[in-house]
C-alpha cells in the first residue's frame, strides 16, 4: 500500500511538473511571437523621402573592415542618401575590442566610397550601446531638422525606434538585411535585449 501511495504521489508530482513546463513553454513562445510581431511591424512601415537626417547605428568592425551586418547598414543608408540629396547623415559608433578604427569611421569611409559627400556626414564616435547611439547622435542633429530616420539591420529597428521615442525623437526605421549566417543568433539576442529594455523601463517607472 505504501509503495502504491508513493508511486501515486510521484505520478501526480510529475504531472504537475509537466503541466507547468508546457504552460511555461507556451507562454515563452507566445511572448517571443509578440516580440517578433512588433519587430515585423516596425520594418514594414512607409519610409518618407527627403528626410532632414538619418542616423546609422554602429555594428562590429573587424580590424578596419565593416562586418557584414554593418556593411548592409552602410549600403542601405547610401542607397537612401543617393536618392535624397539634401539628407544629412550621422554615423554612430565608437571603437570596441578588436577594432582598429571606430565604427563611425568605418561607416564614413564606406559612404564616401559609394559617392556620399563627406560634408554631409557627421560623426559620433563615442557610443558603445544602442542607447548611447541615440543619445549622443541627438546632440548632433541640426536645430532646424524635423524629419529623421534610423538605419540598422531589420531585427534591431523596433528597439532603436522605441529608445529614440523615449528620448524625444520620432524616427522611422530603414531596415537593412540581416546576414543569413547570423539570423537566428541575431533575433534571439534581440528578443533578450528588448526584454531587458522592457524591464528597465518598468523598474524606472
Amino acid at each position: 500500500m505504501l509503495n502504491n501511495e508513493k508511486k501515486m504521489k510521484r505520478g501526480k508530482t510529475l504531472k504537475r511538473a509537466m503541466k507547468f513546463f508546457v504552460i511555461s513553454a507556451i507562454a515563452v513562445l507566445g511572448y517571443f511571437g509578440f516580440l517578433h510581431m512588433k519587430i515585423q511591424e516596425s520594418i514594414h512601415q512607409q519610409i518618407p523621402e527627403n528626410a532632414d537626417y538619418l542616423i546609422i547605428l554602429g555594428a562590429r568592425v573587424k580590424g578596419s573592415v565593416p562586418s557584414l551586418s554593418l556593411q548592409y547598414r552602410i549600403d542601405k543608408a547610401a542607397e537612401y542618401l543617393t536618392a535624397n540629396k539634401h539628407t544629412l547623415v550621422i554615423v554612430s559608433g565608437g571603437k570596441g575590442p578588436g577594432e582598429e578604427i571606430s565604427e563611425a569611421k568605418a561607416m564614413q569611409q564606406g559612404l564616401i566610397a559609394q559617392g556620399i559627400e563627406e560634408a554631409r556626414i557627421m560623426m559620433e564616435d563615442k557610443s558603445t550601446t544602442t542607447y548611447e547611439n541615440i543619445v549622443f547622435s541627438k546632440e548632433l542633429i541640426p536645430d532646424t531638422a524635423v524629419l529623421g530616420l534610423v538605419v540598422s539591420n531589420d531585427f534591431h529597428i523596433y528597439r532603436a525606434v522605441e529608445i529614440a521615442k523615449k528620448e524625444g525623437l520620432d524616427l522611422k526605421g530603414i531596415p537593412a538585411k540581416t546576414p543569413k549566417v547570423s539570423l537566428l543568433e541575431s533575433y534571439t539576442r534581440e528578443y533578450l535585449a528588448i526584454t531587458k529594455y522592457y524591464l528597465t523601463e518598468l523598474i524606472g517607472r
